[in-house]
């Protein structure tokens, strides 16, 4: 007999109620890594540190959940109304072929944050099929990627652009 409890929730607790320092400690963020580890060959090697930084700048995040198992988890980067990227989509091996990818990126894509956008990204090594089942369409012709280590040095220090006023009146 299965007992199995799947549910999806919006975030990770943690990043509602820890600062960003406390989160890199957190059980949850514990539990991404070991998804990653075991579910992400793009991500295994990932550190707390940096998981942290980026999902304080992810939104949506939607993650899957057997009881106290994290069992899925996708992320988006959006402007709400134009653009919108997808990032690291990943369930675990055991729950693969059940339809919980699908309905995960589905519900990454009802989010209100995702559900106006007029162009939604991502990027996959070799899950060309199950995205178009999704809708998705193969465009080699729009995506240009910058690798910041062959990137020109900036024109203003970090400084200067938080310090500047841009578009302010």
């Amino acid at each position: 007999m299965d007992h199995r409890q799947i549910w999806f929730r919006e975030g990770l607790n943690a990043l509602d109620t820890q600062s960003a320092h406390d989160l890199v400690r957190s059980a949850e963020l514990k539990k991404l890594c070991d998804l990653m580890q075991v579910a992400a060959f793009w991500a295994c090697d990932r550190t707390p540190q940096d998981w942290a930084i980026a999902l304080r700048y992810s939104r949506p995040i939607i993650s899957v959940w057997d009881q106290e198992h994290l069992i899925g988890f996708a992320r988006a980067t959006s402007d709400g109304i134009y653009r919108a990227t997808i990032w690291d989509v990943v369930i675990h091996p055991d729950y693969r072929g059940e339809g919980l990818g699908r309905k995960l990126v589905q519900t990454l894509l009802a989010h209100p944050h995702m559900n106006r956008v007029e162009r939604v990204s991502l990027m996959t090594t070799h899950h060309q099929s199950f995205y178009e089942g999704i809708g998705f369409e193969q465009n080699a012709s729009t995506t240009m990627v910058l690798y910041q280590h062959n990137a020109p040095a900036p024109l203003l220090s970090e400084q200067q652009v938080s310090n500047s006023n841009y578009g302010a009146e």
